[in-house]
């Protein structure tokens, strides 16, 4: 779509959803205010980052971008991947370390659109999803790693596990500090609020939306209460950290292009950014379209969040995802458009204005609790579960990214989960389900002997094989071809099914010339049967084809009745396994 004129939502906008619209604006703007402040702080930045790119790189979104009720914003994901990548380069919260991460946002946002121009959206496909719930649910555990030292008001706490629980033994050895009193008590406030408020509040006869605007409502009422309670106790003297002076007003627009040195220390994190980035917008966006019953198109998606991280650099200087959080907050409050987004964005910017220095009391302990306790909600062990109840090589692939996300850093887990997943693609590919085919009496349905009662003929053996042909899965099938030629005796036929087969490449064309000779100087033809017209269209110019001993066979059941009709009458067979 063009940038440059109006986005089909607004040129056929329904007046029916501009109460709607303009009220969700305004209460997620409301709402969504202290996790713009969390996330900014999560990706070392300070706080009015979040409250920046929550303005215009939404509004960018929400002119280009394809769904109707997503918002993009300071996001989990791209905050702990920004500190990630850039706290061993530079100093957080230090004028080197905002040029980095304007600089990533910039990259990735460009990467973005280009994927988008050259209509590569297909590609966030190709991570399967074990892999993106495990790379998730690692980078939730690195959140509240990280947040702990905030949310307990340590000073330091080291780089490991160790050192970390050497920290806290001698925070609390003192005493608990009034910082960690705050923490604390926030965190189990909001960990009620999430998991439990919402069933109190309907069992006092509050209605279901009632219930959850409250819950929504409870992390702003714990930030207002814990910024009241610094001021009026003046617990700043007592050691408690606070987001510190916020100027007012807005933010200028920051030119500039990062040199070559600068791109190519921050191209590979800026590609992994694009691709989590991509991957994850554009499931939240399919996932609400489907609700919505309403279609996204991905590459319009790229396009809409590219330009968002574009806008980010220049205005505010964080990268910008589809935040789950904040688009659900956008549903649950009504949105009908993404008109609803920009309102939004004009409210945070009338707040940002006008209010921002209220924040600079905000104490971090509370950001931190925010922060786990979102981050806490990313950790998917349901997924897990599930994974390891039905394919285990997937479970380990969640295990693997997560671990390694966990272990080894954020661009070392994900590509350690993109290794794993891989490995186990090519193993199954290498080792295909083959099936020895008969055919249910009176029916011309054909199904595996092993499992079924079934019909077949003397000296003839069907063989489907259900995978494409290749060079790493061709001594799987040769293997199993001889055992079948050993185990059946007087063999003279030899029918394979292809109707699974999408593809055979040089490798296996080959491999079925021998095949094809090799049952030729044993008197035995081989005869293929269903083969698709692609596979066809391929083998019709290959040697196999004038050399083949056997018939090419629509269907089974042809093959089967041609055959038939040169031996004797087929002889049932017993089965007593399940069907397939």
């Amino acid at each position: 779509m063009s940038v440059f004129r109006l986005p089909a939502w607004l040129a056929h906008y329904p007046r029916r959803f501009l109460a709607d619209d303009l009220a969700a604006g305004v209460i997620v703007a409301v709402l969504a205010l202290p996790q713009s402040l969390a996330y900014a702080l999560l990706a070392g930045l300070p706080p009015q980052a979040g409250l920046y790119v929550s303005i215009l790189p939404a509004v960018a979104y929400a002119w280009i971008g394809s769904s109707m009720v997503q918002a993009v914003g300071p996001v989990a994901i791209t905050a702990i991947m920004t500190f990630s990548v850039l706290q061993p380069i530079a100093t957080p919260g230090s004028a080197e370390y905002a040029e980095l991460a304007a600089s990533l946002a910039l990259m990735s946002g460009f990467l973005l659109c280009a994927g988008s121009l050259l209509r590569l959206g297909f590609l966030s496909q190709l991570l399967s999803r074990p892999v993106i719930q495990g790379f998730i649910s690692g980078s939730a555990m690195l959140i509240v790693a990280t947040q702990s030292r905030h949310l307990l008001g340590m000073e330091r706490s080291g780089n490991d596990l160790s050192a970390f629980a050497t920290a806290l033994y001698g925070q609390f050895s003192e005493g608990v500090s009034s910082a960690a009193v705050i923490g604390l008590t926030s965190l189990l406030i909001l960990i009620f609020a999430r998991y439990a408020l919402a069933g109190v509040l309907t069992r006092c006869r509050l209605s279901n939306t009632q219930a959850a605007f409250i819950v929504r409502l409870i992390p702003l009422l714990v930030v207002a209460g814990a910024t009241a309670a610094v001021v009026r106790f003046d617990l700043e003297r007592s050691g408690v950290s606070v987001v510190g002076p916020i100027s007012s007003g807005l933010p200028d627009f920051h030119w500039f292009l990062p040199d070559a040195a600068l791109i190519g220390r921050l191209a590979v994190p800026a590609m992994l950014m694009a691709l989590i980035g991509m991957v994850q917008n554009i499931a939240m966006a399919q996932a609400l379209a489907i609700k919505r019953r309403e279609r996204v198109n991905a590459n319009d998606e790229l396009l809409g969040l590219g330009s968002a991280n574009l806008v980010a650099a220049i205005y505010g200087g964080m990268p910008v995802g589809g935040g789950v959080s904040r688009s659900a907050l956008n549903v649950s409050a009504g949105a009908q458009s993404p008109l609803a987004t920009i309102v939004s964005a004009v409210a945070m910017a009338a707040i940002v204005a006008g209010l921002a220095s209220s924040f600079s009391h905000l104490p971090l302990a509370v950001l931190a609790a925010s922060i786990i306790v979102a981050a806490f909600s990313m950790i998917d062990i349901k997924s897990l579960r599930e994974a390891w109840t039905y394919d285990r090589a997937d479970a380990v692939a969640w295990l693997g990214t997560a671990g390694g996300v966990v272990f080894l850093g954020l661009e070392r887990g994900i590509e350690l989960g993109i290794f794993l997943s891989l490995v186990t693609l090519l193993v199954r590919a290498s080792t295909p389900h083959i099936a020895r085919l008969g055919r249910i009496p009176g029916t011309e349905h054909f199904r595996n002997a092993s499992r079924h009662q079934v019909e077949t003929i003397p000296g003839v053996i069907f063989l489907r094989i259900d995978e494409s042909l290749f060079f790493g899965n061709l001594g799987a099938i040769e293997a199993r071809l001889a055992s079948e030629l050993v185990e059946v005796a007087a063999i003279r036929h030899v029918v394979l099914v292809m109707s699974a087969v999408n593809r055979i490449d040089t490798t296996a064309m080959e491999m079925l010339c021998d095949v094809n000779r090799d049952l030729g100087d044993r008197q035995i033809d081989l005869h293929l049967a269903e083969v698709k017209g692609p596979v066809q269209d391929r083998l019709s110019r290959s040697r196999l084809w004038p050399t083949l001993s056997g018939q090419l066979f629509r269907s089974a059941n042809d093959a089967f009745e041609t055959l038939r009709a040169r031996q004797s009458p087929a002889i049932p067979q017993p089965g007593n396994l399940p069907p397939e």
